[in-house]
């Protein structure tokens, strides 16, 4: 009995020595939906990255004499009503539609992490102003506002609208983070590091931010599937990147014809298809996350 008292206590032993972000890290693998959007998402950035191998036609290339033909050995997916190879912009278009939710995401952020540390940290006056410019930006319709900045612009580049999306979706990230760092300041280690002299950045980096990783990442996650739906959105409308640049919102576009939509679907459900499809990896993903950081979760 001694001797398998002892052994069991040998083999807890490494459960217990694992650090939280492995147990994390362990949960996360146990949901299934979550690795499985983790796959979706590798098969994306494997089609983006290799683009250039895939396609076979110059996706912003236009030839007038094929417009809306039927799929093809020549066009896998037909061509479009600018005769653009569809399966070529469905591809070429991965690399525009992640590359704008994810860059998006970083800039948006940024600005919510640093005006979320400062307002939480700080508080008082600081965190009266930071929040009521954020009330501000909440009282304005998301929709008008980014319409507005659209069409006073000349031309919106993939950098200008990732700078304006970024600009006009940063109150969201602040308030969470603003919330996170308002329950940790009264915490004793919080409290030991302010006693023994440490600088403001220090604590925030060194014992805020790492408090605050789990909600970051995870309302990061949502965040860029929500940035995709809303540049798939705003290019279906006419306001997202201008044509020629291939982007599935642009490719979705061309459902706005009634032909289209019902005698051309091969035009616009691929299209559709991978915003589907990518928006629910990076959601699985994120609820996978959201349950890894929750210390409450069966190991």
């Amino acid at each position: 009995m001694g001797i398998r008292k002892t052994e069991d206590v040998k083999s807890s032993q490494p459960e217990k020595s694992k650090s939280p972000l492995q147990l994390a890290m362990r949960r996360f693998l146990r949901n299934r939906l979550a690795v499985a959007g983790i796959v979706i998402i590798i098969i994306m950035v494997s089609i983006a990255v290799f683009a250039p191998l895939l396609a076979q036609h110059d996706p912003r290339q236009s030839d007038l004499i094929n417009v809306m033909q039927k799929p093809s050995g020549e066009n896998w997916l037909g061509t479009d009503s600018s005769g653009r190879d569809n399966f070529s912009r469905l591809v070429y278009g991965s690399q525009v539609s992640l590359l704008i939710g994810f860059f998006a995401m970083l800039f948006t952020l940024a600005i919510g992490v640093v005006l979320g540390s400062l307002s939480g940290f700080y508080g008082g006056k600081v965190d009266s102003l930071i929040m009521r410019a954020a009330d501000l930006m909440l009282i304005f319709p998301f929709l008008l506002l980014v319409l507005t900045v659209m069409a006073i612009l000349d031309r919106v580049t993939i950098g200008i609208f990732i700078t304006i999306i970024a600009l006009t979706t940063w109150p969201n990230i602040t308030r969470i983070l603003r919330g996170t760092f308002l329950s940790l300041r009264e915490k004793e280690y919080i409290i030991g590091a302010r006693s023994i002299g440490c600088s403001d950045l220090r604590i925030i980096v060194k014992h805020f931010l790492p408090n605050a990783i789990g909600p970051i990442i995870v309302n990061a996650t949502i965040m860029m599937a929500t940035l995709i739906i809303i540049e798939s959105g705003l290019s279906f409308i006419g306001f997202g990147i201008p044509q020629p640049t291939p982007t599935w919102g642009n490719m979705v576009t061309e459902a706005r014809s009634l032909r289209v939509l019902t005698q051309h679907p091969e035009a616009w459900v691929p299209p559709g298809l991978a915003i589907l499809l990518t928006v629910l990896a990076i959601n699985f993903i994120g609820d996978g996350l959201r349950d890894a950081f929750d210390t409450k979760s069966n190991m």
